[in-house]
């Protein structure tokens, strides 16, 4: 049994397996119905994965996946559970939970669950086609009674974890009893959507791609649900809350959220504007016909207006009351720092001027090859997000919001050839695709800017891990690139025979991100940033995503800046200016640093500033603690016992210190 088990475990079921272990390691007794629950659900998706995978695939007669990709189903299933489960291992890690409400920290497990039985549902869907399209092609599906046995097991077992986790002094049974049928409905709906995915858009994507979209799409649609629900929701007590009701949202989440969400479901109601349309126009006269494409155009503008000025705001303006039309706030917010914003924007502006002409004109005119070409975009990305994303990250989230609505709004037109502009973007589309595209559905653009974007949009609100926005970035722009062009150039060991990634390309791109995070981490520090870092972590987090994008045949641009920022997440990477427990590796680090510091005497009751000077390594034994104040000031204690001190010091100038040693307090 144990030869056959270790023939079937290929080096990308290899990798996820590191990275579901990683997490699990990491995981603390608090997150053990988590911890269980991502175990069984890893083994259930490789026990459907081994039998999909194999020559006589009773899955490919059911379903019409992309060609030349394997089904990704152990990937597809763990990649969003185990990235929520990082995401609760680093909020837990900070000493207390102040700096995250516990409800908002609770609402985070919720969102774990959903997600898992989202993946849950899919795989049990899986198994049951699989069993039934077995019996006709007499494949290894029909012979196995594993599947049906662990499908039932692991649903009793995930029902039980997650009923333990969800239980609480926050909640009573009515509250828990809302909370499970509010996960049951994610589980039925992620059923439904990824047959729609399949049928709508054949040989687009993988079963692990389609289900990772789908898992995405069922737990963003429901915190739209959630926050709509929990505005009108009566049911609210002093003592007793459903966690779905304390859900606290930024304007910019809002809006960006309410825009994404509207032109999802727009297509939905453009159809039925059409068929009204349509039906009244066959109650005229024939000259109603003329003109049809452009007349259809019309009704597509005038509908997308419609979505866009009216309905969407609508709903903005029903979960959270703007001061003014959304619109109007999104002009306000990018004029709040003019001088900074507007200048960011026409750097941008330049910028995607010139590289895109460049590169459309290198593709009609050059032999370059459209994989490299491709690569140019990647670096384009690392130009124009990396400076707005240390200087301007709040109003990058917007930007990327924006630009996920333009570009879903040039598919729509591109897939239903609206006039005029229809057949312009199909074929500047057609100039950078590659066989991960289809003539019915391009994903490139999607998965580049989504990938740089969910890291960020992800650590929009508590992060510790100052590396952690940055993943997409790194992994895609950087160490993607790297490996390509080395690959391309200089490869000549492929990690296997019948794949075209080589051994040099993945060391180059490995190196490179390692280099850039080396790089990256003094300039942080130099806007504000102290570190902790767990260097092992992260050359394990960087080489485990690099060994992802040699080895999978899944779309690498969705899933390996999902699969490193989770394990930035784990990484002992801390920020000085959110509350978080120091390592005494850190504690060794600061032995040094801290020469001179600015400290409060609280001990007399009343603040004094004094001075005192710090001898190592007494004062920096042990651990310490910091924290942000709400006043903008960073305080702490450094130090044990007679040693210990009071640290009050500005965030803007943490990190900094003068010629003479001593540290810029900001007094």
């Amino acid at each position: 049994m144990a030869p056959s088990l270790l023939e079937q475990l290929n080096g990308e079921r290899a990798v996820v397996l590191l990275y579901v272990g990683r997490i699990l390691f990491s995981c603390p007794l608090s997150l053990l119905p988590e911890a269980f629950s991502l175990s069984f659900l890893s083994l259930f998706a490789l026990s459907v994965e081994i039998p999909a995978d194999d020559a006589s695939n009773p899955l490919s007669y059911h379903f019409k996946t992309r060609p030349g990709a394997s089904s990704g189903i152990f990937l597809g299933t763990v990649t969003l559970p185990g990235l929520l489960v990082s995401r609760l291992i680093q909020i837990l890690r900070s000493e207390s939970l102040q700096e995250v409400r516990k409800e908002e920290f609770a609402y985070l497990k919720l969102q774990y669950w959903a997600a898992a039985a989202t993946c849950l549902s899919v795989l049990i869907y899986l198994s049951i086609v699989c069993q039934s399209q077995g019996k006709s092609t007499n494949s290894i599906c029909s012979h196995s009674k594993w599947s049906p046995v662990y499908s039932f097991i692991c649903t009793i077992l995930l029902v039980g974890f997650s009923v333990a986790s969800l239980s609480g002094k926050l909640y009573g049974v009515w509250s828990l009893t809302l909370m499970s049928l509010w996960v049951l409905v994610h589980g039925l709906a992620a059923v439904t959507l990824i047959q729609k995915i399949f049928q709508m858009f054949p040989a687009c994507a993988s079963i692990g791609e389609s289900l990772l979209v789908t898992s995405g799409l069922v737990v963003y649609f429901g915190d739209m649900v959630a926050y709509t629900f929990a505005n009108q929701c009566a049911l609210r007590s002093s003592k007793e809350r459903f966690c779905i009701l304390l859900i606290y949202w930024r304007h910019l989440c809002y809006f960006m959220q309410g825009t994404i969400c509207g032109l999802l479901i727009f297509p939905v109601f453009y159809k039925y504007v059409v068929a009204m349309w349509e039906y009244f126009a066959s109650l005229g006269s024939n000259a109603c016909h003329r003109d049809s494409d452009m007349r259809r155009s019309l009704v597509f503008y005038g509908s997308i207006t419609f979505m866009l000025v009216v309905v969407v705001p609508s709903w903005m303006q029903f979960v959270h009351a703007f001061h003014l039309h959304p619109l109007l706030w999104v002009v306000e917010f990018v004029l709040s720092e003019p001088q900074k914003r507007l200048t960011l924007c026409i750097y941008w502006l330049v910028i995607i001027s010139w590289c895109v002409r460049r590169f459309y004109d290198i593709s009609k005119n050059s032999k370059t090859e459209r994989i490299l070409l491709r690569k140019y975009y990647h670096l384009m990305a690392v130009s124009i997000f990396v400076p707005a994303l240390i200087f301007q990250p709040k109003f990058l989230d917007l930007a990327f919001g924006a630009a996920l609505a333009v570009f879903l709004l040039l598919e729509i037109i591109r897939i239903w050839k609206i006039w005029p502009l229809g057949h312009l973007v199909h074929q500047f589309m057609n100039a950078f695709t590659d066989h991960r595209d289809s003539d019915l559905l391009v994903v490139s653009h999607f998965s580049l800017l989504l990938g740089c974007a969910i890291p960020i949009w992800l650590s929009s609100g508590f992060t510790d891990r100052p590396l952690a926005p940055f993943a997409g970035i790194l992994s895609l722009g950087i160490g993607d690139t790297m490996a390509s062009m080395v690959g391309h150039k200089y490869g000549v060991l492929r990690w296997s025979k019948t794949g075209k990634k080589t051994i040099e390309g993945t060391a180059a791109g490995i190196t490179s991100v390692l280099a850039a995070c080396f790089l990256l981490l003094p300039l942080l520090a130099a806007t504000g940033y102290i570190f902790t870092m767990q260097w092992f972590s992260l050359i394990l987090a960087v080489t485990t995503s690099g060994l992802l994008e040699a080895y999978t045949a899944q779309l690498d641009n969705a899933f390996i800046p999902l699969i490193f920022y989770s394990l930035l997440c784990l990484t002992g990477t801390g920020q000085l200016g959110t509350r978080t427990k120091l390592a005494p590796s850190w504690a060794a680090r600061l032995e040094t640093a801290l020469a001179v510091v600015k400290w409060t005497d609280t001990s007399q009751g009343s603040e004094s500033s004094g001075r005192v000077r710090v001898k190592a390594p007494h004062p920096i034994k042990g651990e310490g603690q910091v924290g942000a104040s709400a006043d903008g000031w960073v305080t702490g204690r450094v130090g044990k016992g007679r040693w210990r001190r009071s640290v009050r010091e500005s965030v803007g100038n943490v990190g900094r210190k003068r010629a003479d040693g001593t540290f810029l307090t900001g007094q």
